[in-house]
């Protein structure tokens, strides 16, 4: 059974002229990632389907979790093909989940198969797609190429030495792979593993580490290697905004007090984090990157199974915690210190939309880009969905400026996620082809067209101020 028609979620006769004539010719800037730029350069072919979809794809462990598969056929050590098959079994059930999608438009869009994957045709799609990937052309970086990939942001620790993004900037790939600013480690003070990174970050930027002022020192020196490597953004994920103020000198004392194994209140945790967040987003704005903040998640909710597998398989869920007032706080203090960088937003839950957005909204100001420069990011992780996506399009147009909004990125490790940004594109397409259909805008098909443009690339191209 054919699904993916090439008019796949466009409903009206706007949204398909948007979509045909300008989303689906734009390029892809996937300015946040999880690819392993080493997995990039040494270009090795993917040993299967299996480990293209399953070998760390927690979206696809989760909804085989909840149709009641064993452990062994999703993280455990059952055969390439039972894994495929059991994943194969499961899609039929997935309606309106959007990996039923993803899976069809992925084996359509690299692997020229239109049928509904299901037990029965598992074996056929199985040896299709592995006899294609172990061709040269469907090793990592042809799989980019196809998706017409101009650039990505990896996402890397501050320890990173980015030797890897060295030899690829070296060896003529065409597909910028530019290093994106994680110091997530150094932030979370209150961690069993913070004394041991911080020996890490000493050794990586050559600074001896013993209070808070030395680890504003040694990030300051890794955000200049970042930056001498083209890095052009940073990413900061919470649990909820932090907001309380505090002096260097108690700083201090609290860093001083974990390195003891002394562990620090909750008080101390929010200062520590508040000031050093603070720290960041000048010395960013000073490099002028943009400032990623991702907010809201609930990690490791299963212990029983993190112990056994540890982080990212699938435990995690959306908060439900208010933070608006602390993220005003935050961006006044931002901009009253002289270090409000660009800023995007990405919360994990959809009743914090029209807050970020709003308070956002009080910091925009000129520059010479003609940019919204606070932003309430895309739908993440949870909300990547239709749903999803369509309401977060409705709060970004109704308080914001939709055709400043700089669109869709994969949060992605695999490499066949590139068929994320066509399912964006064509709920956006859908969504403004329906406010014309409805005649609550115009039919202006010259002007909408550039906007479907730049929101599918060059709006994140001009934000993000990589050079393509």
């Amino acid at each position: 059974m054919k699904f993916i028609t090439e008019d796949f979620m466009l409903h009206n006769d706007f949204a398909k002229k948007l979509y045909h004539n300008y989303a689906a010719k734009m390029p892809i800037f996937d300015f946040h990632c999880h690819l392993e730029a080493k997995e990039i350069y040494e270009n090795k072919n993917i040993p299967s389907i299996t480990e293209a979809w399953l070998g760390g794809d927690h979206y696809k462990w989760r909804v085989m979790r909840a149709c009641g598969v064993e452990e062994k056929y999703i993280t455990g050590d059952a055969g390439d093909f039972e894994k495929f098959e059991k994943y194969a079994e499961v899609m039929p059930n997935l309606i309106g989940n959007p990996i039923y999608h993803w899976t069809h438009l992925e084996l359509k869009n690299f692997f020229g198969i239109d049928e509904c994957l299901t037990k029965e045709n598992a074996r056929e799609i199985y040896d299709k797609c592995n006899e294609l990937l172990a061709k040269d052309e469907f090793r990592p970086r042809g799989l980019i190429e196809m998706s017409k990939v101009a650039a990505v942001c990896t996402t890397n620790d501050p320890i990173d030495d980015l030797k890897y993004h060295e030899l690829i900037a070296k060896d003529g790939f065409k597909v910028k792979v530019i290093p994106a600013f994680r110091p997530d480690n150094a932030l979370y003070i209150e961690k069993e593993t913070y004394a041991s990174y911080l020996a890490d970050l000493a050794k990586a930027s050559g600074v001896e580490i013993k209070n808070f002022s030395d680890i504003k020192k040694a990030l300051k020196a890794r955000i200049e290697f970042f930056d001498s490597h083209g890095a052009k953004a940073s990413d900061q994920a919470f649990k909820y905004i932090p907001y309380r103020r505090c002096d260097e000198e108690s700083l201090n004392q609290i860093v001083e007090k974990k390195l003891a194994g002394k562990p620090v209140s909750l008080s101390e945790e929010e200062a520590y984090k508040t000031e050093l967040t603070i720290f960041l987003a000048k010395e960013y704005k000073k490099v002028d990157w943009a400032m990623e903040i991702h907010v809201g998640v609930i990690r490791n909710n299963s212990k029983v199974l993190f112990e056994k597998l540890g982080a990212d398989v699938g435990g995690d869920s959306q908060n439900d915690l208010n933070f608006a007032e602390n993220l005003a706080d935050l961006l006044s203090d931002f901009e009253d210190n002289d270090g409000l960088p660009r800023t995007v937003i990405f919360p994990l839950n959809p009743k914090d939309h029209f807050p970020i957005a709003t308070v956002g909204g009080s910091f925009n100001r000129a520059n010479a880009d003609n940019m919204q420069n606070i932003q309430l990011g895309t739908a993440w992780w949870h909300l990547d969905h239709k749903d999803g996506m369509i309401e977060q399009l409705k709060v970004f147009s109704s308080v914001g400026v939709l055709a400043k909004f700089i669109g869709m990125l994969t949060d992605s490790r695999s490499f066949l996620s590139y068929p994320r940004h066509e399912y964006f594109r064509r709920i956006l397409c859908n969504f403004i082809g329906e406010l014309v259909e409805k005649g609550e805008y115009p039919a202006d098909e010259k002007f909408l067209g550039k906007v479907i443009e730049d929101i599918c690339f060059n709006n994140a191209t001009k934000y993000i101020k990589i050079d393509l």
